[in-house]
């Protein structure tokens, strides 16, 4: 089990300091789903961005942090190191601690099949989170050697999973959710449809298996067969696998198929409003002027 929480966070473009964040809190544990909905420009995916370290965004006040209980990860945590103040760390460090993120727009990379790429980074993945619990410190040695494989090169057996343990994973992935095998041998994205690119996000998290799964507006662009695949897919990562999701989206139709344990709102940079299944209904029938009306009288 792991908690992300987010206290009072402010961000800012990193570039020219415009604000974008104005005192977010938010929680969410491994295990759960939530909604975080609102207009465009409210914030949602700078939060998301900021969660998982993005350089273009700076934190300036408050605390991003990832609790452990101490059994993740098949190992005992120390108890020093079990809480992880994320803004300190790299985009890789979060990742091998637990926290993915889901991209709205993923990038398509001709010459890297799925396969090779989803091997090399669950790799990479596992070496970050050994060098992050281990007692020994050797940061110099570490920033000079970097990895020693690359997705281009092909299955080379290097790294702590094989090819042929991967292959076995990855059939079992795909066959929990449903994605065909042909898949795993297309260059990553490249002539992937809108719907094949969003299940391949939910593919990438279901082999790292992370702790926390962020995915910003997974369901645009999807017709309704896709949704279904892509719910499916969602509602695995946390009945099989344990992962707390925090869904990013502007619509009511994709919690038809992956129902929140519940549903946040964002509003001007800040989480405004919180409540159960029924308040996506409501924003769906009624908007979102309503909440800034009921806000801003209320302050």
């Amino acid at each position: 089990m792991a908690r992300l929480e987010l206290k009072d966070v402010h961000a800012s473009v990193a570039e020219n300091g415009e604000k974008i964040l104005n005192g977010v809190d938010l929680e969410v544990e491994s295990g759960e789903i939530h909604a975080l909905m609102g207009p465009n420009g409210s914030g949602k995916s700078t939060m998301a961005k900021i969660i998982a370290g993005h350089p273009a965004y700076e934190v300036t006040e408050g605390e991003v942090l990832l609790h452990l209980e101490g059994d993740e990860f098949g190992i005992e945590v120390p108890e020093d190191k079990r809480t992880w103040d994320l803004r300190e760390l790299e985009p890789n460090e979060r990742a091998a601690l637990g926290i993915f993120l889901g991209f709205q727009y993923p990038a398509e990379i001709e010459g890297v099949t799925m396969v090779n790429f989803l091997r090399t980074a669950l790799n990479a993945k596992l070496e970050e989170r050994e060098e992050l619990f281990s007692e020994e410190e050797d940061d110099e040695e570490e920033d000079e050697a970097g990895y020693d494989t690359s997705p281009m090169e092909g299955p080379a057996d290097e790294g702590e999973i094989g090819v042929a343990e991967f292959q076995q994973l990855l059939q079992e992935k795909m066959e929990q959710l449903d994605i065909d095998e042909k898949f795993a041998q297309r260059y990553l994205n490249a002539g992937f449809s809108g719907g094949e690119k969003k299940q391949n996000e939910v593919l990438q998290a279901a082999i790292l298996e992370p702790e926390i799964a962020v995915l910003d507006e997974i369901d645009s662009g999807l017709d309704i067969d896709r949704l279904q695949d892509v719910s499916n897919g969602i509602n695995a990562l946390r009945d099989e696998q344990g992962t707390g999701v925090l869904q990013i989206t502007h619509y009511q139709r994709i919690l038809d198929y992956v129902e929140p344990d519940r549903v946040h709102v964002m509003l001007d940079g800040e989480v405004v409003m919180e409540g159960g299944p029924e308040l996506a209904k409501k924003l769906e029938d009624k908007g979102y002027d309503w909440v800034r009306d009921e806000v801003y009288e209320a302050a």
